[in-house]
């Protein structure tokens, strides 16, 4: 391999002449060094910038404002939410060769090698490229896929990892590509692309993957016992109004019980042995839920996603009461600008819940739509509904 030529007559170099084929001094080369970060907490982004891609790596600085966030695979989108706040003291970022470099078997080689984004058919590779020869060219990651004009996840081929440069044993903020060639070379010119592990066999590539996930560890869904969880199946109102019941149910310091028995039907088509009809009457009571005009609950059918924004919208100021506060939400973020939602019912809703914790959200996270008479999926039901947990526990905080 070129890299492990190159590294090769480094080292002879060294031994030669005393020193590495640096720019630095040998003292100084010898107080710099690299160590490890977490590579969950950092991760490399193409982003489209006219005719060509730029790379920027951002970090996230645990326990703080969440810097991005991933949607999909092959390729998976990056949300810069960097972009929509003041990232100090939540982000670090580097986009720019000041701010990183290429690092081989422990050698800062920033002066031998230069990264680049090459944009192939099958998506946009990061690639160090040799100074001295342009022909010497390594993939260092890939996005495994394209979006036009979207922010891209590069993964890292095997071999390589994110570090960060040290001075005299302090961590300052250049991130290295760092790579050991025995592992490059091991791994080949075409590593596979990576696929998201799950739980559930129908859900590895889901959008809402993490937070399908993450809404069945709190148990207020569940998947099935084929070890599915059918993202895709619409989800109905008393299915929704049992998920939120749930949901409530996790949330520290919040009291929520549903009745024990139910003697009378809470809706004419709810019959109290119906094994939703408690919670039904829950919601019913604590206005969270409405009947239709013609008094029916119509447990079974499917609810729609501004029907969904509707119950979590109430939900939401059910709890805030509970815990003594204002029921009104709070504007946490920009809201969205839908392109069809104008004249809708649910218009002004639907917006308030996309400041609230981007509980409203675009479909699929991806575009400006929001098809509020569609039904709601599963998957995005799940996530709405964790997000609405979510900030109603911010707030209790």
């Amino acid at each position: 391999m070129k890299l492990r030529k190159n590294l090769s007559i480094v080292a002879i170099a060294s031994i030669i002449f005393g020193s590495t084929l640096s720019l630095f001094p040998v003292k100084a080369a010898a107080q710099t060094g690299e160590t490890e970060i977490d590579q969950n907490q950092v991760v490399a982004v193409a982003i489209p910038g006219g005719r060509f891609y730029n790379l920027a790596v951002i970090e996230q600085i645990p326990d703080q404002k969440d810097c991005w966030k991933e949607v999909g695979s092959q390729p998976t989108i990056i949300q810069p939410l960097w972009t929509t706040f003041d990232f100090t003291g939540s982000c670090r970022r580097a986009a720019d060769s000041n701010g990183y470099s290429v690092r081989l078997d422990g050698q800062d080689t920033s002066q031998d090698y230069r990264l680049e984004l090459a944009e192939k058919a099958n998506g946009v590779q990061l690639v160090a490229v040799s100074r001295a020869d342009v022909r010497d060219r390594t993939v260092i990651g890939k996005t495994f896929g394209k979006e036009e004009g979207e922010f891209m996840k590069i993964y890292l081929n095997p071999g390589w990892e994110f570090t960060k440069k040290t001075y005299e044993g302090k961590m300052l903020g250049h991130f290295y590509f760092s790579g050991d060639t025995e592992e490059i070379a091991a791994a080949g010119d075409n590593p596979p692309a990576p696929v998201a592990t799950s739980r559930f066999n129908d859900t590895a590539r889901d959008t809402y993957k993490d937070e399908i996930e993450e809404a069945v560890a709190l148990g207020f869904i569940a998947g099935f016992e084929d070890d599915t969880f059918k993202p895709m199946e619409s989800l109905t109102r008393e299915q929704l109004v049992s998920m939120v019941f749930g949901a409530l149910e996790t949330v520290d310091n919040l009291q929520v019980q549903a009745p024990e028995m139910v003697t009378n039907q809470p809706y004419p088509d709810v019959d109290p042995s119906r094994w939703s009809a408690a919670k039904i009457e829950w919601a019913k009571e604590n206005e969270i839920v409405k009947g239709y005009p013609d008094g029916t609950f119509r447990p079974d059918k499917p609810v729609t996603r501004a029907e969904l924004m509707a119950v979590l919208e109430s939900a939401a100021k059910f709890a805030n009461l509970k815990q003594g506060e204002s029921a009104e939400l709070a504007n946490l973020q920009e809201p969205e600008s839908f392109s069809d939602i104008s004249g809708h019912w649910g218009e002004q809703l639907i917006q308030k819940m996309s400041a609230y914790c981007d509980v409203a959200s675009p479909y699929n996270e991806v575009g400006d739509s929001f098809y509020p008479n569609n039904p709601s999926e599963r998957n995005y039901a799940a996530a709405a509904t964790l997000r609405m947990h979510h900030c109603v526990t911010k707030s209790e905080s």
